[in-house]
């Protein structure tokens, strides 16, 4: 996967596929290793979004929102579009 410097530059299915990395675990990393690469995508996504709640869309969720990519996605869509920001590029 390569890393964006801007949400605008993923389309929605890109983003998935980069959230995905947190909720699958897809390259199978354990202890150390996994943790690493966690780190560095959670560093990655706070350096990416301005929500006010960074990596705690992913690891928090707020309540009635679902722990998924698509919950995190959904949460996002809507924060861009109420705060006049760029969203994901359309396909």
């Amino acid at each position: 996967m390569i890393l964006k410097n801007k949400i605008e530059e993923y389309s929605e299915a890109e983003f998935t596929e980069f959230l995905n990395e947190f909720f699958e675990n897809p390259r199978q990393l354990k202890g150390d290793a996994l943790g690493a690469h966690i780190n560095r995508l959670t560093d990655y996504f706070e350096s990416l979004i301005d929500h006010p709640d960074k990596s705690g869309l992913i690891f928090y969720p707020a309540e009635g929102v679902e722990d998924s990519p698509a919950g995190v996605i959904s949460v996002l869509k809507a924060w861009l579009a109420a705060n006049g920001k760029p969203g994901f590029r359309q396909d």
